[in-house]
């Protein structure tokens, strides 16, 4: 029998000072489970910092969604898309390898990659030259000390404000905060 995935609800209230994007967003997501709760936060910060996305790439006019994630490798963790059905930004979350990175750069408009844990680095040198040529990809590393803290805000049930400021996201819940500055890779 297979397990099922553990649904949480967070309602996320975005300030995005960087791109004067203010909006609340009830978010789903569901746990895969062998997702930790470190990657499943990851993902929410990844929505949470590309919220803008939503009025800048589409207008106000897309979907900006969790994707199937662990559970179907051919699809993204976060995706904004658009009313005609493209995708315009897909996201992953972890340390992929390098195809199915590089086939989602033929699939989207722009792909983000949000790395973190101790072995991001160790993944990094290995990979980083394969991931080159795509001029639609950026690579982020997410600090193995805020990842880490974003695991232990995991609930089932969030309320959280995420303010990003220069590049950076505060996230602040009911009895943490975290402060997260992701380093571009790529």
């Amino acid at each position: 029998m297979a397990l099922k995935s553990t649904v949480y609800k967070a309602n996320v209230q975005i300030a995005d000072i960087d791109h004067a994007y203010y909006a609340d967003h009830a978010l789903t997501l569901a746990r895969h489970p062998s997702e930790t709760d470190e990657r499943m936060m990851i993902r929410l910060v990844a929505l949470a910092l590309n919220a803008f996305q939503l009025q800048d790439m589409c207008n106000g006019d897309g979907t900006l969604a969790f994707g199937a994630g662990l559970s179907d490798p051919d699809e993204p963790d976060v995706s904004l898309t658009d009313f005609t059905g493209a995708k315009r930004l897909w996201v992953e979350v972890g340390q992929p390898e390098d195809k199915p990175v590089i086939k989602a750069c033929g699939k989207a408009d722009q792909v983000l990659l949000y790395c973190f844990a101790s072995s991001a680095e160790v993944w990094w040198r290995g990979i980083q030259t394969k991931l080159t040529r795509p001029s639609n990809l950026q690579v982020w590393r997410v600090p193995t000390e805020a990842s880490q803290a974003l695991a232990a805000m995991a609930e089932r049930s969030m309320q959280l404000q995420a303010t990003v400021q220069d590049g950076a996201l505060s996230l602040s819940g009911s009895e943490r905060h975290v402060h997260i500055e992701p380093v571009r890779w790529l």
